[in-house]
C-alpha cells in the first residue's frame, strides 16, 4: 500500500476528529487498555525491503507477516534474538509496537535482550501525515534522542510504524533442555548462582516444581554445561515443544479465567508469597501470576521487591478501572504526555492503549 494513502487518511481522520485504531494481525490486541478508535489495517503496508545476512541486519515494512520473517531468516541460519512471541498472525509492526519477548530474552553468554535492544532504525508517520525517519541501518548511527528505541512498546500511540531495520543474530549450532526437580528457593538461588558463570543458558522456566533450562552455542559448551548442570534431558521434540509454548503461553498454566500478571523484578528477588500458580523465566527476573489477588496486593508486593507488575491479560476481571500498566510517576507521566503531543499532536493513534491520559 502507498505511503500516501496512509498519509491521506490521517488527514482525513485528523480532520474529522476521529481517533484510529493502528492494528496488523489483531494478534495483540488483547494487550493494554480498552481498544478506542475505527481499525486503520496496515497489513497492506508489507513485504521485506532489504536484508543483508552478512551484515546481521533486516528491514522490512510494517505490515509483513512476522512468520515470513522469520522463515526467511532461517533460511540463512539466523532468527530475531528476543524469541517474539506470535499470539496469532503477528505482524512486524506489533512486534515492534507491543516489544514483547519470548524466552531468550534474558539468556546468558549470547546478547539477546529486548525487542529496542535491536531496533536499528524506522521509519513512522506522525498525526500530521508526515513520514519520518530515525536511526538507520547500523548502530553507530544511533546518536542524540533515540526514538527508534522508543517505538519499541509504545503500543502505536506516538504515530505508524511504516518500516523497521532490526539487527539479527545466527542460530545456535547445538541446543539442549533439561529438567531438575527444585523447589522455587532452590531454583532462584541456582539460577542466580549460575548467573555468575559463564554457562550458555538462553532460557529458563520454573512452575510447580520443576525448573527447565535450555543450553545453547557451540557443541562442545552445551554438552560441557548439561554435565555440570545435571538434570533429565529431554527429548529434541519434546523440548522444541515445551518452549514454543512458553513462548505463545498454550503452556497449561497460561489457560483459565484467572487474571494473568507479568511481574518484571531483579532476579535476585526473593519468592514473593502471592496466591495461586505461577511460572518463574529469565532467570528469575520475569515472573508471571494467575492471581485473584487485587491490584494493589500484586502492585505492592512487585514494589516492594524493586520491580513493577503489569496486568497481561484481565481474564475474567476486565478492565474496567484498573491501570494495566504500573501508574507513572508525575516527571516520567509529564515526558511520556510531551512525546505523545511532539508526535501525535491530536491524539488520534490509539488513545488511551498505554495509558489512559494520552
Amino acid at each position: 500500500m502507498s505511503t500516501d494513502l496512509f498519509a491521506h487518511t490521517i488527514r482525513e481522520a485528523a480532520a474529522a476528529g476521529k481517533p484510529l485504531r493502528i492494528r496488523g494481525g489483531g494478534s495483540k490486541d488483547f494487550y493494554g487498555q480498552a481498544l478506542e478508535g475505527e481499525v486503520f489495517d496496515t497489513r497492506a503496508h508489507s513485504g521485506i525491503v532489504d536484508y543483508e545476512p552478512t551484515e546481521l541486519v533486516i528491514t522490512a515494512r510494517c505490515g509483513t507477516p512476522l512468520s515470513e520473517l522469520e522463515a526467511a531468516l532461517a533460511g540463512q541460519h539466523q532468527m530475531f534474538a528476543f524469541e517474539p512471541p506470535y499470539f496469532g498472525a503477528a505482524t512486524l509492526g506489533g512486534m515492534v509496537a507491543t516489544g514483547l519477548a519470548g524466552p531468550r530474552r534474558a539468556a546468558q553468554g549470547l546478547y539477546c535482550g529486548a525487542v529496542r535492544d535491536h531496533v536499528l532504525g524506522v521509519k513512522l508517520m506522525n498525526g500530521d501525515g508526515e513520514a519520518l525517519a530515525f536511526g538507520g541501518t547500523v548502530m553507530k548511527n544511533v546518536a542524540g534522542y533515540d526514538v527508534s528505541r522508543v517505538i519499541a512498546g509504545s503500543l502505536g500511540t506516538l504515530g505508524l510504524i511504516l518500516e523497521v531495520s532490526l539487527k539479527v543474530l545466527p542460530r545456535p549450532v547445538a541446543s539442549r533442555s533439561l529438567r531438575l526437580a527444585l523447589d522455587e528457593k532452590s531454583a532462584l538461588a541456582k539460577l542466580c548462582e549460575w548467573g555468575g558463570q559463564p554457562l550458555p543458558i538462553t532460557a529458563s522456566a520454573w512452575s510447580e516444581g520443576e525448573l527447565t533450562l535450555r543450553l545453547e552455542g557451540a557443541e562442545a559448551a552445551v554438552k560441557s554445561a548439561a554435565a555440570k548442570l545435571g538434570g533429565e534431558v529431554l527429548g529434541v521434540e519434546e523440548a522444541l515443544a515445551f518452549w514454543h509454548a512458553l513462548r505463545e503461553q498454550s503452556a497449561p498454566f497460561f489457560e483459565g479465567e484467572l487474571p494473568l500478571w507479568r511481574l518484571s523484578l531483579p532476579s535476585t528477588a526473593a519468592p514473593m508469597g502471592l496466591p495461586g500458580p505461577q511460572l518463574i523465566e529469565w532467570s528469575g527476573a520475569q515472573r508471571w501470576f494467575r492471581t485473584g489477588a487485587s491490584q494493589a496486593e500484586v502492585r505492592t508486593a512487585a514494589g516492594r521487591a524493586g520491580g513493577h507488575a503489569t496486568l497481561f491479560r484481565a481474564g475474567g476481571m476486565g478492565k474496567e478501572g484498573v491501570s494495566v500498566f504500573t501508574p507513572l510517576t508525575p516527571v516520567i507521566a509529564g515526558i511520556q504526555s510531551n512525546l505523545k503531543k511532539a508526535f501525535d499532536p491530536k491524539g488520534l493513534f490509539n488513545p488511551g492503549r498505554l495509558y489512559r491520559e494520552f
